[in-house]
């Protein structure tokens, strides 16, 4: 009875939050101005077909579209927050609003806040970037893995996820769950709920996220300071920032107040009766923060780069923003852009919590995106979208496709089999080592449309959508794909790119050289 009346009351109550704009700050002269109408007609997708009208939609509607009861955003100029605000509400069913100090799981942004605990460590020469982390541990020690030569893991390792540790994830846990100790997530033993962590590569050669990786971190740190990763992050991060609801204890307790509770796809609380999972894995997920203070975390981070805060050292910050072969991260964060679009990110999502923030190292703008709601990844985006279009820095345009009749005969040999040019370094092929590792692509032709993906699995595959005759956007994988057509019209191979990373798969069974190809020239 409680659900249905909770469905009921939601879009009201989302539209009193967003009206009201539940605990926005401002502080004087801060011209908020743009930001507000940004959220109140400025959400947007981030790619449209030809001719498409560009949508302006109000992130009251764009909450109840995705049925997420409750939003927090932070945003930033030059390093300090300028407008903070809670819309919606807590839990549906409630009038409890949202406001800018509302504690909200934010998942693998954890992973940025224990790798600034981790780096204080290393500014105090407590912990060595390129030592062997076997030898700072005594709780745990990573395993020997027979076969893998030179098996050293460092925290540099451990923070640009280039370490060959498995484990990409972890599992929620639900209310009466028994919790496992880190020792016990480390060996994946019950009641873990993961696989062991172990070597399954050899250590810095190749990029491949490791939640499993960070929590071997986690035990480095509690082994260094003699205390539990909740009071290492409190003394090394949150009150030197001044974060004092911010917290990694799980599960949270109630008595921390202004919790934005879970739930599920439809905006119904779950997680009953506590109204919010547990995630015992508190470096790699288990983060609990608002938008006033992670926005002020992220501010600490921007000002340390640019020698303007004492939070980290200016050189251990300027580690910490630059890419760690063969990967595309840095010591923490996602770094992307150049110049003025610099910029640092990272996003989490656990079962009911989406959250985000970046950070624009150049200017010092950025912002804080956190939501209660399992469906609430794509609303994350369109929000994303909208505060990044009222800053200004051009960071991911509108992206259109074009009118392409990809059934016409010139483009019939972009179909066939094309398998990976393992010659290629893996300092170009970066994340995509990890996140679109396929030997072999599989591309077909049917009903007009390109669809690509591994030749193994046909169900993974991606439509194609064309950017121009030879790029095509595989939305499904967030990359572009560029068929390479050589000098005698023949396709030979295709590329899969993103801003920061390329593969190369060679076409395999190359179809026979055209009539006209080779011959010699007219005289």
């Amino acid at each position: 009875m409680k659900n249905r009346r909770s469905v009921r009351m939601l879009s009201a109550l989302m539209l009193a939050g967003v009206m009201g704009m539940a605990g926005a700050q401002a502080p004087a002269g801060g011209d908020t101005a743009p930001l507000k109408t940004a959220l109140a007609q400025g959400l947007r997708p981030s790619l449209l077909k030809a001719g498409e009208p560009v949508p302006r939609w109000s992130l009251q509607e764009r909450m109840a579209h995705y049925k997420v009861p409750g939003v927090a955003v932070a945003v930033l100029r030059n390093g300090e927050v300028v407008y903070a605000a809670g819309f919606g509400v807590r839990e549906a069913g409630t009038p409890d609003a949202v406001d800018a100090d509302t504690l909200f799981s934010v998942g693998s942004v954890s992973k940025v806040v224990a790798a600034a605990t981790s780096l204080q460590l290393v500014a105090q020469d407590r912990i060595d970037l390129d030592r062997d982390v076997n030898r700072y541990m005594t709780s745990w020690r990573i395993p020997e893995a027979p076969g893998i030569r030179n098996p050293t893991v460092t925290m540099r390792m451990l923070l640009s996820h280039t370490s060959g540790l498995t484990v990409h994830g972890f599992q929620d846990y639900l209310p009466g769950e028994k919790l496992p100790t880190l020792v016990q997530t480390l060996d994946g033993a019950p009641p873990a709920k993961n696989d062991p962590v172990r070597l399954k590569r050899e250590p810095g050669t190749e990029s491949d996220y490791s939640g499993g990786g960070v929590m071997v971190e986690q035990q480095v740190i509690e082994d260094v300071t003699g205390t539990s990763f909740v009071e290492a992050a409190r003394a090394q991060v949150f009150e030197r920032i001044g974060m004092r609801r911010s917290t990694f204890e799980n599960p949270l307790p109630a008595r921390r107040g202004n919790i934005a509770k879970a739930h599920d796809e439809q905006g119904r609380p779950t997680a009953l009766p506590r109204g919010w999972e547990a995630f015992p894995e508190q470096a790699a997920s288990g983060l609990w923060t608002s938008a006033n203070e992670l926005g002020a975390f992220v501010g600490a981070l921007i000002k340390s780069y640019q020698g303007r805060s004492d939070f980290l050292p200016r050189d251990t910050a300027i580690q910490m923003m630059s890419e760690v072969s063969p990967g595309t991260r840095g010591l923490g964060p996602e770094l992307s852009g150049t110049g003025a679009t610099r910029r640092f990110f990272h996003n989490g999502d656990n079962d009911s919590y989406h959250a985000g923030f970046e950070g624009y190292l150049d200017s010092g703008d950025g912002f804080v995106i956190l939501t209660n709601g399992k469906n609430s990844k794509g609303l994350r985006g369109e929000i994303r979208n909208a505060l990044s279009d009222a800053l200004g820095h051009g960071v991911k345009p509108l992206v259109r496709t074009i009118a392409l009749d990809t059934s016409a005969p010139a483009y019939a040999d972009y179909a066939g089999t094309y398998r990976l040019d393992a010659a290629v370094p893996m300092d170009l092929r970066g994340e995509l080592a990890d996140r679109f590792e396929f030997d072999a692509l599989e591309v077909k032709r049917a009903d007009g449309a390109f669809t690509v993906g591994p030749a193994d699995e046909p169900e993974e595959s991606s439509t194609l959508l064309p950017l121009t005759p030879v790029r095509f956007l595989a939305a499904r994988y967030d990359a572009e794909l560029r068929f390479h057509r050589d000098a005698h019209g023949i396709v030979r191979a295709l590329s899969v790119e993103t801003p920061t990373a390329r593969a190369y798969y060679r076409r395999q069974a190359t179809p026979p050289m055209s009539p006209d190809a080779g011959a010699s020239p007219a005289r």
